[in-house]
């Protein structure tokens, strides 16, 4: 079983570097999938009210045998349930369907400017970590904007900042932010959901020369970068593959030319704009 390396988070936690998203797998499907993650090593998993399969989560970790101290679970805060109040039944709501006495990781899953309820939502978070009900708590989508007016309105610095991030978005300005408030970098859309990215030359020359795949390839640059990310797969020998990242390194002219490939396209939407309930 491959042992994933830790990233310590500004209140001490550690979490692994690699852990397992489920994003679109449907609520039937989750099970197996998980469960087989687990079986392979990881020991994140990450979840959200939005993808209604929190549920199924809960399920294949309470099968898999695993301590609950050994596990690492994250889930997010829906936009429908922004607001002081709203965001305690709806952390409430989400513990149910995992089963679970607590979360490890809980993030605001998008910052919803135009209703101008994070900083009252963080404010709700800030009392599920101080009750001991979340470990670590942080955001996701936040901006350098969004993160100065927390910073400026309450008292803790989100732990994450989970953001779409990879070759072709590399973040480097936020994650220089990042750095500097002592904020982990998480990247989602890790290998860009196999929109194109793992066709691109570049990368099929650098994983020929390491003998490993693209998406390898790109797996190890967010290792080497510093980042935690969370690919996520439904396909078993996928899984398996994606953990097997820490047996390489990239050479810093590798890490260069992979970084070069930065052209700003995203393949979610923009932070400022989306809005949805």
């Amino acid at each position: 079983m491959t042992n994933v390396p830790t990233v310590r988070l500004n209140n001490g936690v550690e979490i692994p570097q690699l852990g397992f998203g489920v994003f679109q797998v449907p609520p039937d499907e989750v099970v197996d999938p998980v469960r087989t993650a687990i079986e392979s090593g990881y020991r994140m998993i990450d979840t959200a009210a939005a993808y209604q399969n929190e549920e199924g989560v809960g399920k294949a970790i309470a099968d898999s045998g695993v301590a609950r101290d050994e596990l690492f679970v994250t889930t997010k805060l829906w936009n429908a349930d922004q607001g002081y109040d709203e965001a305690l039944r709806a952390f409430d709501a989400s513990l149910g369907k995992l089963g679970l006495d607590y979360v490890d990781l809980y993030l605001i899953h998008w910052p919803l400017p135009k209703r101008d309820k994070y900083v009252d939502t963080w404010k709700a978070f800030e009392k599920l970590y101080a009750d001991g009900r979340a470990r670590a708590i942080g955001v996701s989508n936040f901006t350098e904007r969004h993160l100065n007016r927390l910073f400026d309105e309450t008292g803790v610095v989100p732990a994450i900042n989970q953001i779409e991030l990879h070759p072709r978005l590399p973040q480097a300005d936020m994650r220089a932010f990042h750095g500097q408030h002592g904020i982990v970098t998480e990247a989602w859309s890790p290998i860009g959901q196999g929109k194109g990215l793992l066709e691109d030359p570049t990368l099929a020359s650098v994983a020929d020369a390491v003998g490993k795949s693209p998406a390898q390839v790109v797996l190890r640059w967010h290792m080497q970068l510093g980042n935690v990310t969370i690919p996520k797969s439904v396909t078993p020998d996928r899984i398996q593959q994606n953990i097997e990242v820490f047996d390489f390194e990239l050479s810093d002219a590798d890490m260069g030319s992979i970084s070069a490939l930065g052209t700003g396209e995203r393949v979610g939407p923009d932070p400022e704009e989306f809005d949805v309930a």
